[in-house]
């Protein structure tokens, strides 16, 4: 998990101009209003509740948040008709690839996903010809200064937990996604914060590639998260500390 996480925590402070952050929260208020969808009130729709999850952790504005529940639940005149679609398909070097997308113009955002598999030397392929290679996790993130490791070890595992993994970017928590509601139930009461709280697509097993063709993998993988309508990538890719250094030195 350490991989994925410090590229996301990279991606993220490389990220946090206007430009970048407004991108994002155009992304989290999306998925947010499509959720409310299903009822404005987090307590009682899981969906919705993940979502504000993860654009708190993202520090989305509050009345952002706000503006996406109403659209979504019918209560501002902004909403718009946005549908779920995943693509998969194989990215260069093989590596398999799920992208989740929010869009009002599925036919646009198909056109642009396989223009970028073609580009990269992949193909988009068939709905679940790469789906079978992962499991939906839930995922936690827990950072902070002097985190008690054995603490949230105890209440992760006592809650469902899988796996518990300290890196220098945090404590990583996955289980079943079953557990998400259980296990963030239990951190709040235990006043342990959370700082990135998800449902995420985990693969079962990694490819490893050699660090410049890793390298050539992310970039792919950047520029399908650059594209508007893509709210998650996916992927099998085994990121090493040695591919990471590189890329950071490069930019």
């Amino acid at each position: 998990m350490s991989g994925h996480s410090h590229w996301a925590t990279i991606k993220r402070k490389k990220g946090a101009g206007d430009a970048k952050r407004g991108q994002l929260f155009t992304k989290l208020a999306k998925e947010i209003t499509l959720a409310a969808r299903d009822g404005a009130d987090p307590g009682m729709n899981f969906k919705l509740r993940l979502s504000i999850d993860k654009a708190r952790a993202n520090n989305m504005p509050k009345e952002s948040i706000d503006r996406a529940i109403k659209r979504g639940s019918g209560d501002s005149k902004e909403g718009m008709d946005f549908e779920e679609v995943t693509y998969e398909g194989y990215g260069p070097k093989g590596v398999a690839m799920i992208l989740e997308c929010v869009t009002e113009n599925r036919n646009r955002t198909v056109a642009d996903i396989r223009h970028a598999f073609s580009r990269a030397g992949g193909n988009l392929g068939e709905t679940g010809s790469v789906a079978w290679q992962f499991s939906r996790k839930a995922y936690f993130l827990i950072t902070g200064d002097n985190l008690n490791f054995d603490h949230i070890f105890e209440v992760a595992l006592e809650n469902g937990a899988d796996e518990v993994d300290e890196s220098e970017d945090g404590i990583e928590i996955l289980a079943e996604s079953d557990q998400y509601k259980v296990l963030s139930d239990a951190f709040d009461k235990a006043n342990i914060h959370i700082t990135e709280a998800e449902l995420r697509m985990v693969p079962n097993q990694e490819m490893e590639l050699s660090v410049d063709d890793t390298l050539q993998v992310m970039r792919v993988i950047d520029t399908f998260e650059e594209l508007d309508d893509v709210q998650n990538v996916y992927h099998n890719l085994s990121i090493s500390d040695e591919a990471i250094a590189k890329m950071e030195n490069e930019e």
